[in-house]
């Protein structure tokens, strides 16, 4: 839709990509019959961060929040054909259960010993993997410089556009209201939003409002004089093939954030430029997997000495510059009826499902009732305190 059916809605989601249609899906699904308008400005989502990424899925992290995350959106990935299944219409997200595979040299030894210890104590199964037993799983790997390599066989990787489309669809299919028009300006008393106002000048009052805008969530923030230290960030992934037979992998990491893993007849990844330049730049540099990824990658799987790139596309991560994790809840200190659900610095697809439930479960009840994600919230923003993530980004 152009134009919204109302003027006054219980809540207003800014942003329709993949956390936006999660929170609107959850919130219906809590509350039915509550009135939710989604603002999205571009329904083919041509530039979404979701559907130009890879898709991974991990627990591979330290902080207890993300870790909960993963495993609850992991499991709903899995059961999301059958669970979101739209008028009758399967949503289907293609789940591979093909694992995931962090490496590190020695000087990293201590601390993903640390980060398995953390895994495991919530539940997780990860197996620490020594250089000789990573040969004999993955024999085309050269492990002379690794310490371990944490391996854990239930992670894997799903289509971020069908899980986006199956949110949406599921989401509309509860009662949410899609329009397509974008945030103009924003209305505010000293403690609360009263409305927004689109670029088709139509205005919207609500109980409550959520910025999902993603790599846009920093500029939508400023409408509402809020400092939202969250900005775009490119990164490109490539499709190639090796030179010579390579055993199916796993989606592997290391320190230096060289990710790729199979897809297919070929592989999919790449090599993360942290210092790349923020803003909202899509232009491809078509030499930068010869130049960045390929040694990356052929020194770790010589096969891969004569790799071809068949395709390059360029994404952007919505990057949290206090700490690379997400900013989720409540405006503390500021607009009350004013949620923040972005800067996940890469990891927004995976944790998607949880984001969604744990906004619903604050904007509904005031609370969150199944993880508890009160240190991702604005607090840390407003006082400078990052809670970081000690596992590879």
């Amino acid at each position: 839709m152009t134009t919204p059916l109302r003027t006054k809605y219980d809540t207003v989601v800014m942003g329709g990509g993949i956390i936006g249609s999660a929170i609107a899906y959850f919130l219906l699904k809590e509350s039915p019959g509550l009135s939710v308008c989604v603002v999205e400005p571009d329904p083919t989502y041509e530039f979404a961060s979701a559907v130009r990424a890879s898709g991974g899925c991990r627990v591979q992290f330290t902080c207890p929040e993300n870790i909960e995350m993963s495993k609850f959106s992991i499991d709903f990935i899995r059961n999301f054909e059958a669970t979101m299944a739209s008028n009758g219409r399967p949503a289907p997200v293609d789940w591979v259960e093909g694992g995931y595979l962090f490496i590190v040299p020695p000087e990293n030894a201590e601390s993903i010993q640390r980060n398995v210890a953390v895994q495991q104590a919530h539940g997780c199964v990860v197996n620490l993997l020594t250089p000789s037993e990573l040969k004999e799983r993955f024999p085309s790997m050269y492990v002379d410089d690794l310490a371990y390599g944490a391996h854990t066989p239930h992670d894997g990787w799903c289509d971020p556009n069908g899980l986006l489309w199956g949110f949406r669809r599921k989401a509309v299919e509860l009662g949410a209201e899609y329009v397509q028009d974008r945030v103009k300006s924003a209305d505010c008393d000293s403690i609360k939003v009263r409305s927004i106002t689109l670029e088709s000048n139509v205005k919207l009052e609500a109980t409550s409002f959520v910025n999902a805008c993603g790599a846009w969530a920093g500029l939508v923030a400023d409408m509402f004089g809020m400092k939202l230290p969250v900005t775009p960030m490119r990164r490109f992934e490539h499709y190639f093939t090796a030179g010579s037979p390579v055993e199916h992998l796993p989606y592997i990491k290391d320190v230096a954030r060289l990710a790729f893993r199979s897809e297919g007849a070929g592989f999919s990844g790449g090599l993360v430029n942290g210092n790349e330049q923020r803003g909202f730049n899509f232009d491809v540099d078509h030499d930068y997997f010869e130049r960045v990824v390929w040694p990356a990658v052929a020194h770790r799987f010589p096969a891969f000495e004569a790799a071809k790139c068949h395709r390059t596309w360029s994404g952007l991560y919505e990057v949290n510059e206090l700490d690379g994790n997400p900013i989720i809840g409540s405006w503390t200190g500021g607009l009350a009826n004013l949620y923040t659900s972005a800067g996940f610095s890469g990891h927004g697809m995976m944790h998607a499902p949880a984001a969604g439930r744990g906004m619903a479960e604050l904007i509904l009840k005031g609370r969150y009732e199944s993880i508890d994600l009160t240190n991702f919230g604005y607090a840390r923003v407003h006082s400078q305190t990052p809670y970081a993530e000690a596992g590879i980004l």
